[in-house]
């Protein structure tokens, strides 16, 4: 009886967990219309191989550690390679990370708010072009209207 007691506490604990792990429907992507009040050149900051470097670094750390001493000494030249290596590559890859260009925007929607929205450097958008808010937040892009 207990078996059966433990067999069904694990089954209400696992819906449980796959229930809170289930992710809501995505709402509809919000588009909003507007004009363009003022566009200025800004620079985006490029996170793309965030950690890469940090990964690649501690790896090449670990397999220089290895190949020093033997036994416990080896073990703790593999850890100090790991974590001099991560930290090593973390700086090369930040001193090669180049920001992009970009441009933020300022439109003036239909209803009277003004929004902002950073993006990538879009020329075909000029100060006064009537224009489309694509999403929400930092997924925000301004497009002309066609």
């Amino acid at each position: 009886m207990s078996v059966n007691f433990v067999a069904r506490l694990m089954a209400v604990v696992m819906a449980l967990f796959l229930a809170a792990c289930a992710t809501p429907p995505a709402a509809p992507p919000e588009i909003r219309m507007g004009k363009i009040e003022q566009i200025q050149p800004t620079t985006i900051a490029s996170d793309s191989h965030a950690g890469v470097g940090a990964v690649l670094g501690g790896l090449a750390g670990v397999g220089v550690g290895s190949l020093i001493g033997g036994g416990t000494g080896r073990d703790v030249a593999m850890v100090v390679g790991a974590i001099g290596g991560s930290v090593a590559g973390s700086q090369v890859a930040r001193r090669y990370d180049t920001p992009l260009a970009g441009q933020q925007i300022f439109v003036r929607t239909q209803s009277g708010v003004l929004v902002e929205v950073t993006q990538p450097v879009n020329p075909a958008l000029q100060v006064g072009q009537r224009v489309f808010i694509q999403g929400n937040g930092e997924g925000a892009r301004v497009v002309p209207q066609q």
